[in-house]
């Protein structure tokens, strides 16, 4: 079994970022409780994805079209629709996540390849279980960010059955309990971890 780690963690505190911190707490916990899974990670800074143009679009369609899905274009969508679950860390930004993740999915949203269309709607094709997203942020919570809702309908326009989210927020409002917040977070990073 195969999780897939597709790590946005981009921050100027570097190995200090609170979603970084965040991410650990749940990869480990679910390293010790899955010893079975293999990891897999994506850097989603580190890939330098371009936003699609009109032409790059073309290309793209003209590929699936004739089923050539070994294309290199569709190497992150290949391996997101083959691992067995899927987890997401992003910080908080201006109330979405890091533009570099957007491009990101987009690259992975590859009709044909990790879902298609029916006449009665949109079918996922990805073989995860479940996804989680992981975030961090000095608001408090949002339920309605931008970033748990994409995610959510991106699931589900996968065909991934489960989604689930941490949130760990507020930790600007007051910086003296930054360390508890996060450590609450991390607190419940570990058991959903856990529970899956």
């Amino acid at each position: 079994m195969k999780l897939l780690f597709v790590d946005s963690c981009i921050s100027q505190r570097g190995a200090d970022s609170r979603t970084r911190r965040l991410a650990a707490a749940f990869l480990e916990a679910f390293a010790a409780s899955h010893p079975d899974w293999e990891l897999e990670t994506v850097e989603v800074g580190a890939l330098e994805l371009k936003p699609f143009t009109a032409e790059m679009l073309s290309e793209r369609d003209a590929l699936a079209s004739v089923g050539a899905w070994d294309a290199p274009v569709f190497d992150l969508a290949r391996q997101f629709r083959a691992a067995d679950a899927v987890v997401v860390a992003a910080p908080y930004w201006d109330l979405s996540y890091p533009a570099a993740l957007r491009i990101y999915m987009e690259d992975i949203s590859a009709n044909g390849l990790c879902y298609h269309y029916e006449a009665d709607g949109c079918h996922g094709d990805c073989r995860g279980q479940w996804l989680v997203y992981l975030t961090s942020g000095g608001d408090f919570e949002h339920e309605d960010s931008v970033g748990v809702v994409h995610w959510r309908q991106m699931a589900a326009m996968f065909g991934i059955p489960r989604f689930d989210y941490v949130f760990a927020g507020g930790m600007d409002i007051d910086p003296a309990k930054t360390p508890e917040l996060l450590a609450a977070g991390c607190d419940l990073a570990r058991r959903l971890a856990e529970s899956l």
